[in-house]
């Protein structure tokens, strides 16, 4: 074949420049571009900077059209490519391709969550003949720690708690090899130059272990473990407590040391055969376990084998993780049964991350810890997922997940900066940049004062690491909530304005935002049901339905307000809630007259209720609230089930969620289920679920003796029956112009139950209305804080349009119609 001229041949090359951006740092993304162009005989160069991954590369257009298109089909395990802008570059390039230093610059690159190890490191880990044979700290750029030990972008290892090790030789050869899978990995390390593990007592006493019959500290750990010892374990985020969970004893003394009095603990199993005994596993849930996430999964407890009820007491479920460090693969080598493997604090602290920290407050519940020499910069709690409606969905967004980021809807390219401070409870916050949301960890109570100040750690940490520079903050409009104290301070102070954000709208707009409905999208019927959250004229809302897009809401609909007596109190104490509800539906002479012989009638009978009556009636600290939750919580007192005392937030909802018989919901029909009416309140014409019914159904089912199983499921089913009704009954319009709507919302924490969200979600989707869920971020508190953002982002890019939404000038078209 004639060679072509060489003028001829020049003029089929180009030289271009390729800007990556996204999720492309510390992931093995430029050892992946420097294959891809050595293959296609490429010349120039690729390198990180502080908006991601820059390509300059010379060659033909065909083979550079064909690298651009691999990189977005073949990127690395855990890269999230966003996007890829090809331009044309002038300069010069030197023949060959390679690998140059990275730049600094401003930060628009994603830091990449925590992966779980990979089966190539789980396999060299255990391997005799391998370098890295029982290494617990290694790693690669397809796995291992990111968030936890980063301390600054770009993301190298002198911005990262790896800085203290220097690399020996082979593994400098590795790092420094762009055809290694551990290029440029920056934890990378080894037995000869990196992190070591080491057993000890916190009390300073020498360990003492049989040498000859362990193979290292690793390994004498899981000894203790196996012989009924609490271990605290220094793991990727923060120290865990651990025990054999098949010990009862060990279980009861780590629940009595940690005051962790009924939550459930989560669980480690060495592998798939082990959870298989005590659960049952569907191929989804057994994906999530497996991925590089590597969260707590729950599950149906329905295997062969039961694990000690103090161990998930009044579950129905386990949660199980996989061993997603090489350590916990070590740990675990020779251990058949699960281990309790739960967060190394007190109740409701943050996890110990320090080792003096650690001495403090676990040494007086484990004698024994393994530890290590590797910082942890940032703490992070175990993620927490569920199987519900044929989807995994969040429950606790933390590792593995965050700081992954969201991208926002069409329309919202040009939204500026935006902070949101999040809730008070299972706190959060998050950061609108360059059309993306970066959505924090889960945080825990921010009434805890230690964990307010890792909340704010964690701000500066975000801002530092994203280079956020707010234009606007939101947050919530409850006056009260630390994180809405902490905006209003800062607003402030800076001079920002500042956008207070209805709580149940703010649940809506982030399943809108979820699921990349557009700013301009029409108004949904958003459902929001959950505990507590101020309403737009400071009443105490919790079951709400709402005409919302993201710029405002018009309420339509709610559950009946009942008296919280006691106030924040009746949340802990579900007899209270109870003790309302029935008194807002009847006197007690006529209970008294029908249901007397009521175990659950006697027990409230012997309450105070000669204080309770007129505290109720003149509304002192009384306040009536339309809460969903409360009313879970009143249910489930009925049903015996924490009728004094819940030992945690949301315990009896859960409960009574866990002893729903399958077998009723599979045979009963909805002529059983309790009914729950919708007659309109008095004054505004409000349409409301009125529950009277049901508690004449309930109170007879009681007489009866009818098992409580059936009981929550009737619960369950009539209640999801009344939200398909209330939908239907809002969507017509008196003009007869078509529906108001044609697309539901599903959010807040009451959907985080598996059976009202599937139950509610058939039957809407039943009536022909398209249905929006929650499955990347929780439904629950957790995900508030990117509603506050999204709302935010929506009023800002609307001139002069600053404030509070809902109710206010912000939201002129879907005013507050309470």
């Amino acid at each position: 074949m004639t060679a072509l001229p060489a003028r001829q041949a020049a003029d089929r090359h180009e030289s271009v420049q390729i800007r990556v951006r996204g999720r492309v740092q510390g992931v093995g993304f430029r050892p992946t571009v420097w294959r891809f162009a050595q293959e296609a005989l490429l010349d120039g160069e690729v390198l990180n900077d502080g908006e991601g991954v820059l390509i300059r590369v010379r060659g033909p257009r065909d083979d550079i059209a064909r690298l651009v298109e691999r990189l977005r089909g073949e990127p690395p395990p855990l890269a999230a490519i966003e996007t890829i802008e090809v331009s044309p570059f002038v300069g010069w390039l030197d023949e060959g391709f390679r690998i140059i230093a990275s730049t600094t610059g401003e930060a628009r690159t994603e830091i990449s969550p925590d992966a779980g190890i990979c089966a190539a490191c789980a396999a060299e880990v255990l391997d005799p003949f391998a370098r890295r044979y029982r290494y617990p700290f290694t790693n690669c750029t397809h796995c291992g720690p990111r968030l936890t030990i980063v301390k600054g972008v770009p993301y190298d290892r002198a911005t990262t708690t790896m800085a203290p090790f220097s690399f020996c030789a082979d593994c400098a050869a590795e790092y420094g090899d762009p055809a290694d899978r551990r290029f440029h990995a920056e934890p990378i390390a080894c037995h000869a130059c990196g992190p070591k593990a080491r057993l000890i007592r916190f009390d300073g006493r020498a360990v003492s272990y049989e040498q000859h019959s362990m193979l290292d500290d690793v390994d004498a750990a899981m000894s203790l473990i196996q012989k009924g010892e609490i271990v605290a374990i220094k793991a990727l985020g923060g120290y865990q407590l651990a025990c054999d969970a098949t010990r009862a004893d060990a279980v009861d003394r780590l629940r009595q040391l940690k005051r962790r009095e009924r939550k459930p603990f989560a669980l480690m199993a060495r592998d798939m055969e082990v959870i298989r005994k005590y659960c049952r596993v569907t191929p989804g849930e057994e994906q999530a376990l497996r991925s590089a996430a590597a969260p707590i999964v729950l599950l149906d407890a329905s295997g062969p084998l039961r694990l000690p009820e103090s161990v998930a007491p009044g579950m129905a479920t386990y949660g199980f993780m996989l061993p997603s460090t090489p350590l916990h693969v070590l740990l675990f080598r020779r251990m058949k049964r699960p281990v309790v493997m739960t967060s190394g604090n007190l109740s409701e602290e943050p996890q110990a991350k320090g080792e003096a920290e650690a001495a403090a407050k676990l040494g007086p519940i484990a004698p024994f810890a393994l530890i290590h020499d590797r910082d942890i910069a940032n703490r992070v709690d175990d993620s927490v997922v569920r199987m519900a409606a044929g989807k995994v969905r969040m429950l606790r967004r933390a590792r593995g997940y965050a700081p992954g980021s969201i991208g926002l809807p069409r329309g919202f390219e040009s939204a500026p900066q935006i902070l949101a401070f999040g809730p008070q409870m299972k706190a959060t916050f998050c950061m609108v940049k360059d059309g993306r949301a970066v959505l924090s960890q889960h945080q825990g109570d921010l009434e805890d004062a230690a964990t307010f100040d890792d909340y704010r750690k964690n701000l500066a940490l975000f801002r530092d690491l994203f280079d956020h520079r707010p234009d606007a903050l939101a947050c919530d409009r409850h006056p009260e909530y630390v994180s809405s104290k902490l905006a209003r301070q800062r607003a402030h102070s800076q001079g920002l304005p500042l956008f207070e954000v209805q709580h149940h709208h703010a649940h809506i707009a982030a399943c809108l935002a979820e699921n990349e409905r557009p700013l301009d999208t029409p108004a949904v019927l958003g459902i929001a049901l959950d505990g507590l959250g101020l309403g737009a004229a400071g009443e105490i809302w919790g079951g709400e339905f709402m005409l919302a897009d993201y710029r405002g809401f018009d309420r339509l609909g709610t559950f009946k307000p009942v008296a919280m007596p006691g106030g924040a109190q009746a949340s802990r104490e579900p007899w209270r809630n109870l003790y309302a509800h029935l008194m807002a539906e009847m006197s007690w002479t006529q209970l008294a007259m029908n249901f007397s012989e009521l175990e659950v009638l006697q027990a409230l009978a012997g309450k105070p209720r000669a204080t309770l009556d007129p505290m109720i009636k003149g509304g002192v600290n009384s306040a009536p609230a339309s809460s969903c939750g409360r009313l879970f919580d009143a249910v489930a007192a009925a049903l015996g089930i924490c009728f004094e005392r819940q030992a945690y937030e949301g315990e009896a909802a859960m409960r009574l969620e866990a002893i729903v018989c399958p077998k009723a919901m599979a045979e009963e029909g909805d002529e059983l289920a309790y009914p729950l009416t919708i007659p309109n309140l008095k004054g505004s014409g409000l349409p409301y679920i009125e529950p009277l019914a049901m508690w004449n159904a309930l109170l007879g089912d009681l007489i009866l003796q009818t098992p409580v199983g059936v009981m929550a499921a009737r619960f369950h089913r009539g209640l999801a029956e009344a939200l398909a009704a209330m939908t239907l009954k809002l969507s017509r319009r008196d003009d007869e112009q078509g529906p108001r709507f044609d697309t539901v919302v599903l959010s807040g924490g009451c959907f985080h139950n598996r059976v009202l969200l599937e139950e509610t979600l058939r039957r809407i989707e039943e009536m022909d209305f398209k249905v929006l869920t929650h499955a990347e971020v929780p439904a629950g508190d957790g995900g508030v804080a990117l509603g506050q953002a999204i709302v935010a982002a929506a009023h800002s890019m609307v001139a002069g349009k600053v404030g509070s939404e809902g109710g206010s000038p912000c939201a002129s078209v879907f005013q507050d119609g309470s």
